[in-house]
């Protein structure tokens, strides 16, 4: 299968695992319209290809993502200016809406684990899109920064929703009235980030933990789990995961995965799991109304 290519960013796909690489490097990969609508559409190409198990997003050269590009100057946020380029950029969504929640609620949909390799500079929405993914992991030369309040803006990407569920109110507060820039060590310490590793570290301690969930799991069961745990965080009582688990044991449970996983083990063999994540996903929620990323 031919892989899609970008303007912003590059695709790849290789043993099961998707690489998405923010690739303006020498804009230290700034955030654009452009680059919103590509990582939009890159989700939807991960999600609907089997091939894909795993998804690892890192940046070209030096950093992540140093936020959004500010090369418009003191009116890069205003709001008419804004809109103007994303008609440019060819956004037809709804224009009022924040582009980085837009990306933070398409990576909240996505069927595939996701795994954020902070290689460098992550500040602005270059951080705030980390946080809908499942897993962060940096280089010890990364850096992190809420900087809004610096620059006189408030959150975006609905990272006022991810933040405090990550790190907990008083840190999400602390840095984000702050807006200083701060080590990946802080980072590991308030649970932004996972695991600290030298630069040449990084990507193959990220493709090693993206291995232990394609060699190992099913991945419809994967999508399930991470449909389970991310939208949980949003029910009222204990009794909606309930009945979600509920519907996922009996759906899972009569499934060929679900044979295939018990015969595996019995026979002390690796697991062959046929079901497929574009086919085969149960409707756990029936009465969840998916948000419009677009």
């Amino acid at each position: 299968m031919s892989q899609p290519t970008f303007e912003t960013i590059l695709y790849d796909v290789a043993d099961g695992v998707a690489t998405i690489t923010l690739n303006r490097p020498d804009r230290l990969n700034a955030f654009t319209p452009k680059m919103m609508l590509d990582l939009l559409a890159v989700f939807d190409v991960t999600d609907a290809d089997d091939a894909v198990k795993a998804v690892i997003v890192t940046g070209a050269g030096r950093g992540f993502c140093a936020g959004a590009d500010l090369g418009s100057g003191a009116g890069t946020f205003d709001a008419g200016a804004r809109e103007a380029e994303r008609r440019a950029a060819g956004d037809t969504g709804d224009l009022s809406r924040d582009g980085g929640g837009r990306l933070t609620l398409r990576i909240f949909q996505s069927l595939k684990p996701v795994i954020a390799a902070v290689n460098g500079a992550a500040v602005g929405v270059g951080v705030t899109m980390q946080l809908a993914m499942d897993v962060r992991m940096a280089s010890d030369t990364a850096k992190f920064g809420f900087v809004f309040a610096r620059r006189g803006l408030a959150l975006e990407a609905a990272s006022s929703w991810f933040l405090p569920r990550l790190v907990g109110a008083p840190t999400a507060l602390e840095w984000c009235y702050s807006g200083r820039i701060f080590p990946a060590a802080e980072a590991k310490e308030h649970g932004l980030v996972r695991s600290v590793h030298a630069p040449d570290d990084l990507l193959p301690a990220a493709y090693a933990l993206a291995r232990e969930f394609v060699d190992n799991a099913a991945p419809v069961s994967m999508g399930v789990t991470r449909q389970l745990i991310w939208r949980g965080l949003v029910a009222d009582h204990p009794m909606e995961a309930h009945r979600a688990d509920s519907r996922s044991m009996r759906a899972r449970g009569a499934s060929a995965d679900a044979k295939e996983g018990i015969a595996s083990f019995l026979e002390k063999r690796p697991a062959a799991f046929p079901d497929r994540v574009s086919k085969d996903m149960p409707d756990l929620w029936p009465e969840w109304v998916e948000p419009e990323y677009r």
